[in-house]
């Protein structure tokens, strides 16, 4: 029985097996599916899991509960990897009322078929179960149109009140929970830079609307956040709204992320060379990945982190080689902003890498261009080699002169 806080229980579960998420994201160390109980007077369960963990669910809500029924199921986000046992629980639990706004019961009956026995709430809505209250606030697309979070309140008669922010898939990260729920009680080392690939490949593109929530929550003191992944935050909670907050904004350290496709090792040496430039020329934070090699979760999260971006491909069939033009394609759906930006191309007979990326950021990114564009024939020569140092020294004055 995992506690959280008074007549608060997890009752979530770990997938250690799937190596990716939703057929997308690696995961080198799995993801929870977080499903949380209040107990009071009535009792309600916050959030299902995953269909395919349905059994091992059911036993942490009977260790809580034992024969006592459920009678509310609050569903703050309807991916399938939260509501997908709703279906069950009305199985096991047939008098359980479901709770959700207008958009989470347009989904719920495409996936699952449910029409009955459901409560519909609106934004500042609240059902009492007995000296708690859930406060139900809604979040449209952070990250899907039906989002919303829920407050669990106590009463003012209840001496040393806490809230708890239920938040859906908000301040989530990957990472199987390994024995501890809490922050204060593991190693949160491992989870920091697995939240910022999380947000910026998930929720990213949504900053506007994750602003918008975080104002909505801005008068509120908070005790315990309870995701529908990774740790339950009670420690660290200034830290991880911080972090939303900054990621929202678009916000950027100073620091460069240089990203190449390469065939025979040609643009690689590139951009080696504008590497060696920029650190030279006073950056600290630069960070390198070959696009064939680095899976593109972890680049997303690094442009999302630094201020500059420098990238370089060779051509392939008259085209940019596949593997970055698929890199810039996932970048122009993330909407990042003020990013800058520059980049280098080679060929072997056809040259297309250098004018095929300008049009990406012409048309799509839209950065703000920094330096000039090299582009190399065959490999690198006394002259485009001193342009690739150019080019590295450009960006960091650029950098260096933003702070």
């Amino acid at each position: 029985m995992k506690q959280i806080t008074d007549k608060i229980y997890y009752v979530g579960v770990n997938d250690r097996n799937k190596t990716l998420f939703e057929g997308l994201w690696p995961l080198p160390n799995g993801v929870s599916y977080n499903a949380y109980l209040v107990v009071d007077e009535k009792v309600a369960l916050v959030d299902t899991v995953e269909m395919d963990f349905f059994m091992p669910f059911l036993e942490n809500i009977r260790e809580v509960l034992g024969d006592r029924p459920i009678d509310y199921v609050v569903v703050n986000h309807m991916e399938p990897d939260h509501s997908g046992s709703l279906a069950l629980i009305r199985k096991y639990y047939p008098e359980v009322q479901i709770i959700g706004n207008k958009k989470t019961f347009d989904m719920m009956r495409g996936f699952y078929q449910l029409e009955e026995g459901l409560v519909e709430v609106k934004n500042a809505d609240s059902i009492t179960l007995g000296s708690k209250t859930l406060n139900f606030v809604l979040t449209p697309m952070v990250h899907w149109p039906e989002t919303m979070v829920t407050l669990c309140v106590e009463s003012a008669a209840v001496p040393q009140q806490q809230t708890v922010l239920f938040s859906g898939d908000a301040f989530g990260c990957f990472g199987a929970l390994n024995g501890a729920i809490i922050d204060e009680k593991m190693n949160c080392d491992e989870f920091w830079a697995e939240m910022e690939r999380y947000y910026s490949n998930i929720v990213g593109k949504y900053g506007t609307p994750v602003q918008m929530a975080l104002k909505k929550l801005a008068g509120v003191k908070i005790d315990y956040i309870c995701s529908t992944h990774g740790p339950v935050w009670h420690q660290y909670i200034d830290k991880v709204i911080a972090m939303y907050d900054r990621l929202s904004k678009y916000e950027a350290e100073p620091g460069l992320v240089i990203c190449y496709g390469t065939m025979y090792g040609n643009t690689e040496r590139a951009a080696e060379v504008i590497a060696r430039a920029a650190s030279e020329a006073g950056v600290k934070n630069i960070v390198m990945h070959n696009v064939s090699k680095t899976h593109h979760s972890y680049i997303i999260r690094d442009v999302f982190r630094y201020k500059g971006l420098i990238v370089g491909a060779p051509t392939y069939n008259t085209g940019l080689y596949h593997e970055m033009d698929v890199l810039l394609s996932e970048l122009s759906q993330k909407d990042i902003k003020g990013r800058l930006f520059g980049w280098f191309g080679s060929y072997g007979w056809a040259s297309k890498a250098v004018a095929e990326i300008a049009r990406w950021n012409e048309e799509k990114l839209k950065y703000v261009p920094v330096g000039e564009p090299v582009e190399i024939k065959q490999s690198l020569t006394p002259e485009t080699f001193a342009q690739c140092e150019a080019l590295g020294r450009a960006m960091a004055e650029q950098l260096m002169a933003e702070g």
